[in-house]
Parts: C-alpha cells; structure tokens; sequence
C-alpha cells in the first residue's frame, strides 16, 4: 500500500462542512484525551479549535518535556548547487529564473565544511536544486564522504530517489532526509508544477517510503503552507508522518510548517496563513504524533521562532544562508529564498540558553 491509496480517502471529503460541524465542545473533548486520533487531529485543525491553543499549548508543553525533555538541536544548511530543471511556480531555482547558478566543486565543498563547522554546527543538510544532470547521485555521495570528516549527522534534501540509489547516499554517510510534499492537493500540484520530473506527484509522494527501505535513520516531512488551503495541507502531512511512523517504526520523524517567502521570479497565488495558524497547526501536530519532532526555520521570524521553543520545537536552523557557498565563497550561486531570521549561531544558541533550554551541536543519539 502506498501513502497514495489514503490520500484518495479523503477525494471527496469536504473539509468546510467539516469544520463547520465541529464545536467547542468537541475541542473541550479532546483536552481529556490520553491519545488524538485521525478525526480529532483534524478537529484541532478547525476554526473552533482557534479559541483553546493556550489549554492546548499547555497540555503540548507536558508533552514535550516528557519525550524530548528541554534540548534543542540545531543544525545549518548548506547549499552545494541551484541548478534545476523544474519549472515550479512558487521556487527561486525555477528553471525559467534568470539567476546565477553554481555548482560547487570538491574543494569549495570541503572549504564551505571547514567554515561551517568553524561556526561549532555538527549538524547540517546538504542540498542541491533539482537536476540530475548537472548534481548526479555519484556528485552528491562524494560531497557526502569529504562531509562526514566534520559532521556528525548529514542529512540530504536533494530531488527524489530510487532505492538503490537512497542506499548509495546511506552508505556514504547520509542518516537523514528531508523532502516536502509541497502541496498534497494534486489538481494544485499539477497547477504549480509547471515542467520537469517533479510534475511526477506519485514519485514524490513515496520518496519517503523508499528512502526508509533504504535503511534511513530519520525523515523530515510538511508541506509548503501559503500553496493550498492550510488546514487540509496540515492534515495530510500528519495523516503522511503517522503513515510511516507506524509502516516504518524504527525511523525517527520530524515535521515542520514552512510558509512560502520572496524568491527570484513572481507567483501570486498564494493562500494566507498567519503566525496563529502556524501555532494551531503545530500544536495538532504534537498531539497527534507526540513522539515526532518539531522543525523551525529560517523562513519565520526570530522573535516568533523563539516563541514557538516552549510548545516541543525539537530542531532549529541557525547562520543560515541559501546561497550556494554562502558560508565562504566570494562568488556565491544566488538564494533559493530570503531567509526572515538572520541571527548568527551564537545569537539563536544564546536565544535558545535564555529560554531555559539546551541547544545541542550534536546528535549522540545517532552518532552512536
């Protein structure tokens, strides 16, 4: 079975009808509750949930420091190529952009490591635009092995794979992947999706089974709110994490809630989704899945991401760039987007410390 066959579950589901039938009784419920099903993860979603996130954010606090105590890791990305072949409409690398484009070579890879792990990251996430031409598998695997002579935990977001090619990367070093769905509403997808092998939403969409029967350690999955209707979009990446939670049980899950930022090129289309709808959206998540992770990055403001750490934020991004050699190359490859917080390393580390928490520079639980 694939992820696919729930989807069509919910073909003609009507999400409004729904909402509109839910209650604050029905919240008041699902406060008492020890375990959230399917249906009460997308009551939580609803607008009468809108009226109960401090009673919810309390019990996710509970939650939090139960499963994941008071640690927070933080990692950085780093950009080895923007070369893509997609035409999708949301994306600075859209095929279409007239940007500059770079591809880093062995030793830029191993000169951009060492500034990084400079900075005291040790963990990272390698990515490329989505070309396998111009960032081939073998490409990929040998940045990977320079890699792991700095970091600790390498995880890859790079366009989608066949198995043997997913055992490739894992043998080379790679314990994690993070791939977005994008958008599960597939007339939209299709809509967004303009040209290049990434129209291919089956593909996408089972990229994270094939990776875990590729022997992976950990996914991070979500979609890109602002693209569809938020609420059924939150509700189909945690119906997706659940999926392979249970088909997959040894697999450590993450999930986030990215919204769209300004990138080179224009796409208007966008549905609205504000700070609060960020916070209910993971508020349900943590319920629904108390075991998986919270990613936060760049994309959100600092202030806000520091708000959200009390509510199980597990991961945080941190001196970021988008650029392609942006931590140490005078001739960067241009941004995939423009990141909201800027803080250096130290700063998010220090945020993180006077909150009371513990960022952490290391995963030990995969290093060992």
């Amino acid at each position: 079975m694939s992820f696919y066959e729930k989807l069509q579950e919910y073909k003609e589901f009507d999400f409004e009808d729904f909402f509109s039938k839910t209650r604050e009784s029905d919240i008041e419920k699902i406060l008492c509750k020890d375990n959230v099903d399917e249906i009460d993860f997308l009551r939580l979603l609803s607008p009468a949930a809108e009226s109960y996130l401090e009673p919810l954010a309390q019990k996710v606090r509970k939650l939090s420091l139960r499963n994941f105590g008071k640690t927070v890791v933080l990692y950085t990305p780093m950009y080895i190529a923007n070369y893509c072949v997609n035409g999708c409409a949301y994306c600075g690398y859209n095929v279409t952009n007239k940007i500059s484009r770079k591809q880093l070579t062995f030793e830029e890879i191993e000169k951009e490591a060492k500034a990084i792990y400079e900075s005291g990251m040790r963990n990272i996430i390698v990515l490329t635009g989505e070309s396998k031409f111009h960032t081939p598998v073998t490409y990929i695997r040998d940045a990977i092995k320079i890699l792991k002579k700095y970091f600790s935990s390498i995880c890859i977001e790079i366009y989608p794979l066949e198995v043997d090619e997913y055992k490739e990367l894992v043998a080379a070093g790679a314990d994690s992947l993070t791939i977005y769905q994008e958008t599960y509403n597939e007339e939209k997808y299709d809509k967004v999706h303009l040209s290049g092998p990434k129209k291919n939403f089956k593909f996408r969409l089972d990229a994270p089974e094939r990776v875990c029967r590729a022997g992976i350690h950990s996914i991070g999955t979500g979609a890109l709110l602002g693209l569809y209707k938020w609420r059924s979009e939150a509700f189909f990446t945690g119906l997706h994490a659940a999926y392979i939670q249970n088909k997959f049980p040894g697999v450590e899950i993450s999930m986030s809630a990215p919204r769209i930022r300004p990138h080179a090129g224009s796409f208007s289309d966008i549905y609205e989704v504000n700070d609060k709808n960020i916070v209910q959206v993971i508020l349900a998540y943590k319920l629904f899945l108390p075991r998986a992770g919270t990613n936060i990055t760049t994309r959100e403001p600092a202030k806000f991401r520091d708000s959200l750490i009390p509510i199980g934020v597990t991961k945080m991004s941190a001196g970021v760039s988008t650029e392609v050699g942006g931590h140490s190359c005078k001739d960067k490859g241009e941004g995939q987007f423009d990141t909201n917080d800027k803080r250096s390393v130290k700063e998010v580390y220090d945020a993180i410390k006077g909150l009371g928490y513990n960022p952490v520079f290391k995963d030990f639980q995969s290093t060992l």
